[in-house]
């Protein structure tokens, strides 16, 4: 039976639009019904990542373990709509339509599907997604006070940055080996607050991990690299604070515009980014757009990084980090957050968001 945008149904009228056919099963957090014509999905309300639900205005997430009908159907080379409800306690509104954006299959299970994120056709408004993903109070936001420190001491800024945004946990013991090779001071306290925190040495780009440091055929020591081997950052080992190169084989190399100790910051910067619960994301804007954004935020007071060709600055509030790439004429933004909360009013600025998890 058609369903009218926003309808709110009961579970049976719901559970219909598969089909008289269609075979029901739970996905960790959700339901799912797939009949011979459609899918449907009905989502818990809350915001709970460990569950399968609502995530943003365009995004539905199901999470493994997933049953293989229902893998299979989203894994379909020939797809067929998949229609999504949201579950208040007046019944189930009819969110419309989507299609599997990002998934993949299971590798030691290929009829199941590790990771699935549906794209809704129709984004929701912010109150209807309020509905379905009801807002909740932060329990802990990191504070700025380590930009007072950037200056002075960019090591002791990183570790009160990492301190508030990669908290230990309780159970925390030293297990890693020490360096392989003599480290500066700044890495080797890297590698000391690593201890306990797996996001810090990298979730995108990466430093070597302490036993894994070698010298290149310059002799300098090789502490990091891109994802995709492009290129490997290194640095003279006797120096207490030397120049980075990033090194692009099999001889080109830069200079980093921070010495080591900036450096690892704008690093673990970029990789809190990365690895943050909560993101926000636009494509190549035009850089006046993003002004009112640059405005409010702190910027960290630092030189623009080697890893977007000297263009890209960090800007901080509590909770937050947002790495910007500007020109004179175009922008790009990412940034991560550890609350919903902190992203949402940054909805109002009118910038153009591919991704937006406030």
């Amino acid at each position: 039976m058609p369903m009218t945008p926003l309808a709110v149904v009961d579970a049976a009228a719901a559970f219909a639009v598969a089909g008289t056919d269609a075979d029901a099963f739970a996905v960790f957090g959700s339901e799912a019904a797939v009949g011979s014509g459609c899918t449907v999905l009905i989502a818990d309300s809350g915001d709970d990542l460990k569950l399968s639900g609502v995530r943003s205005r365009d995004t539905f997430a199901l999470l493994e373990p997933m049953p293989g009908m229902v893998a299979t159907r989203l894994w379909d080379a020939h797809p067929r709509p998949i229609h999504l409800f949201g579950r208040l306690p007046e019944g189930m509104i009819y969110l419309g339509t989507g299609r599997l954006s990002r998934g993949g299959p299971n590798r030691e299970s290929p009829q199941e599907i590790h990771e699935c994120l549906l794209r809704l056709d129709s984004p929701l408004d912010f109150q209807v997604l309020d509905r379905v993903r009801p807002p909740t109070p932060p329990t802990h936001v990191p504070g700025v006070q380590w930009l007072d420190l950037v200056r002075s001491d960019p090591t002791a800024a990183l570790r009160q940055f990492v301190q508030g945004w990669h908290p230990r946990t309780a159970d925390h013991e030293r297990t890693a080996a020490p360096p392989s090779l003599a480290v500066p001071a700044a890495l080797d306290e890297l590698y000391r607050l690593a201890e306990g925190r797996h996001h810090l040495l990298g979730v995108q780009n990466s430093i070597h991990r302490p036993a894994d440091l070698s010298l290149d055929d310059q002799g300098r020591l090789r502490f990091g690299y891109e994802n995709q081997g492009g290129f490997y950052w290194a640095l003279d080992p006797a120096e207490d604070d030397p120049t980075v190169w990033t090194v692009e084989p099999p001889d080109h190399a830069f200079a980093e515009r921070e010495p080591l100790s900036g450096f690892l910051l704008q690093f673990t910067l970029s990789e809190a980014v990365m690895s943050a619960p909560y993101q926000a994301w636009s494509g190549h804007i035009p850089t006046p757009m993003a002004e009112p954004l640059t405005t409010i935020l702190a910027r960290v007071p630092l030189k623009t990084w080697m890893w977007s060709w000297y263009s890209a600055s960090f800007y901080v509030a509590p909770g937050l980090v947002a790495e910007i790439t500007e020109t004179e004429e175009q922008s790009w933004i990412r940034m991560g957050a550890t609350h919903r909360s902190v992203l949402r009013p940054l909805a109002d600025l009118h910038i153009q968001w591919s991704t937006f998890d406030g």
